[in-house]
């Protein structure tokens, strides 16, 4: 059985999207002298490194990638950041992901910062599917899709050629 691809988005698309992204997030931390963007592995964190490089043209403030990275299928107490607890504590958050289904893995993502005091925290991804199960939005998305259930949306990040596609 063949499966149809269906390309949502591309390279230029998603440059476009990350960069309208990265000014709302310029936006709502212009006060700031630090954020910290906190992108979930893998994919997330190579969108979080797409928004640092736009945000590094536009903004005042200094960027601080973090990786967040977790057990997908199992987040629970899995969650692991590549800052300590006190290089984030008192400043403002961007949890990144690439697309968000259920919410399942921004949730545990939230869940971790918020084991210390922060400035603010906001949730960013690129595509945002509408399946929610968890009581979890983005707060800056570059595209919403209704989808069925049985499809799933890849996003690939490769040099001059990322793009998105429905499966």
């Amino acid at each position: 059985m063949k499966v149809k691809l269906d390309k949502i988005l591309d390279h230029t698309a998603i440059q476009h999207k990350t960069r309208r992204i990265a000014y709302q997030i310029y936006e709502s931390n212009a006060n700031e002298e630090e954020i910290i963007l906190a992108g979930i592995a893998d994919n997330g964190y190579k969108f979080a490194e797409r928004l640092q490089s736009t945000l590094t043209e536009i903004a005042s403030f200094k960027t601080v990638l973090c990786k967040v990275t977790m057990n997908k299928e199992n987040p629970l107490g899995t969650v692991k950041t590549s800052l300590t607890e006190e290089a984030y504590a008192n400043k403002s958050i961007v949890l990144i992901d690439d697309v968000l289904n259920s919410g399942t893995t921004l949730i545990y993502g939230v869940q971790h910062f918020l084991n210390v005091p922060l400035k603010r925290f906001k949730t960013a991804v690129l595509v945002n599917r509408n399946h929610k199960k968890y009581p979890v939005k983005a707060d800056f998305k570059g595209i919403s899709l209704s989808t069925s259930l049985n499809e799933s949306v890849k996003v690939t990040f490769r040099k001059g050629n990322d793009m998105a596609i429905l499966e």
